[in-house]
């Protein structure tokens, strides 16, 4: 028997997968916004090409896993196919990108790779837009 009722863990559980999602989405915006503004401006010229699609295009993919993707997962939509691409893009920040830094150095993209792929696994509960749509199916 569970000392907290059913109703209260499920509603604890989603305001546990609400503060997860907005907390490495906002923080993770703080590295994407600065890229995108950097794509809307042209100057893609200096950004790393670390598994050689070229600079333009890198700086593409990481807009859409540090910017596009962490919205689509903060307000809880398409949410464990949009935390896919910010675990691809942290991926390739720890283990290409700073693959010869300390871990001092990769501790940051490896940190938004566990919570994101946490993000992935765990769904993002009831307070999402996923939610209210599986809600609605049910």
């Amino acid at each position: 028997m569970s000392i907290i009722a059913t109703n209260v863990s499920r509603k604890l559980s989603d305001v546990g997968h609400l503060v997860l999602r907005l907390s490495f989405s906002l923080l993770m915006l703080t590295h994407g916004v600065p890229k995108l503004q950097q794509l809307v401006s042209g100057a893609t010229g200096d950004f790393p090409d670390p598994i050689g699609l070229g600079s333009t295009l890198s700086l593409v993919i990481a807009v859409c896993g540090e910017a596009v993707a962490p919205v689509l997962v903060m307000i809880g939509l398409f949410t464990r196919w949009a935390a896919v691409l910010p675990c691809a893009v942290m991926a390739a920040a720890a283990f290409v990108v700073h693959s010869g830094d300390p871990l001092a150095k990769r501790e940051l993209a490896l940190l938004y790779l566990a919570g994101f792929a946490v993000i992935a696994l765990v769904g993002p509960g009831g307070y999402s837009i996923d939610g209210l749509r599986t809600k609605r199916h049910d």
